[in-house]
């Protein structure tokens, strides 16, 4: 018997913590689209940002990188400079299970404006807050809305648990809160 994703979704939210706080529906209606989906769950981004600036003329160095090239700001709107990006973070916390990996993808409204959303797959075993980029590559100001849609986390399900997780191998990201920057 297959098993609908949404209704998997909400059972792995709901019964094991997978996501939290977790809208079991897709809310949608005067803002950009959150919660539950066919086949995934679109994060809301949180309100708290680091937004990309050149003051310090430093170079990006993944090895090295300037915390001092990143401003940090809170509120409802921020407002992404021309050509450069920021870091958020997602509302949701996420618990993924050993027999899950996930992909995360940026919402078309966004992408229609020129503003990408990147993210790396949530490994199995991984938990945390996601630590979104959003990079502007228009030439004008764009803005992200705090508290709503930024990005749709796709889950695939094994039929059996991996054999080494992202928690049993220690990856450096594990249980990260708040916005994380780079790390070696």
């Amino acid at each position: 018997m297959a098993i609908k994703p949404d209704w998997w979704i909400k059972k792995m939210a709901l019964e094991q913590g997978m996501i939290e706080p977790f809208s079991d529906r897709n809310v949608r209606r005067g803002v950009i689209s959150y919660g539950v989906s066919s086949f995934g769950y679109d994060v809301k981004i949180a309100d708290e940002f680091r937004i990309f600036t050149n003051i310090n003329t430093t170079i990006v160095d993944p090895k090295d990188f300037d915390s001092r090239s990143l401003v940090e700001f809170v509120g409802d709107v921020c407002v992404i400079p021309p050509n450069s990006f920021a870091l958020g973070r997602s509302v949701e916390y996420f618990r993924i299970p050993k027999d899950v990996m996930t992909i995360c993808l940026g919402k078309s409204t966004y992408a229609r404006c020129g503003i990408i959303t990147n993210v790396t797959p949530l490994e199995p075993g991984w938990e945390g807050h996601i630590t979104l980029e959003i990079s502007n590559t228009t030439p004008l100001p764009a803005k992200i809305y705090a508290n709503e849609g930024i990005a749709q986390v796709l889950f695939f399900k094994s039929d059996e648990a991996c054999d080494v997780s992202y928690a049993d191998k220690k990856g450096k990201y594990q249980a990260q809160k708040g916005v994380t920057l780079p790390k070696v």
